[in-house]
């Protein structure tokens, strides 16, 4: 999986770009500047360069500080995990509403089964004739 789809892409100074756009650690635009000025700024203030926008020109870099990283990941993780995944599988059982006990028990048995691989499932009885 390429970088720039993680969380943060570079962070730190591995910074493959000369000019960058730099926000500081409270949100305020510092403006474009060279790579160089930028990783004297991270060096003179104790904070590391985080990769936002890379899609943009200039790149957008963020100064943050240990903590930021951990909070912003934290809530990346949170929001991966609320959206629903690509891969969900989701099953469906139909019977009749004239269905035996037995067949009953079983189909319900596996739809246990399904929900505890977390699978979606739907249910569609049918009125018998």
């Amino acid at each position: 999986q390429p970088k720039s789809k993680a969380a943060f892409g570079s962070v730190g100074r591995r910074i493959p770009y000369r000019i960058l756009h730099v926000i500081n650690q409270d949100g305020e635009s510092l403006g474009n500047m060279h790579r160089a000025e930028a990783l004297r700024l991270m060096d003179q203030h104790g904070l590391k360069l985080v990769l936002l926008r890379e899609n943009v020109d200039p790149p957008v870099y963020r100064l943050m500080t240990g903590q930021q990283i951990h909070e912003e990941q934290l809530k990346h993780a949170e929001k991966k995990k609320a959206s629903p995944k690509p891969g969900t599988c989701t099953k469906e059982l139909s019977f009749s509403s004239a269905i035996a006990k037995n067949d009953l028990e079983t189909k319900t048995k596996q739809i246990a089964q399904w929900i505890e691989k977390r699978h979606h499932v739907k249910v569609t009885i049918r009125q018998a004739k």
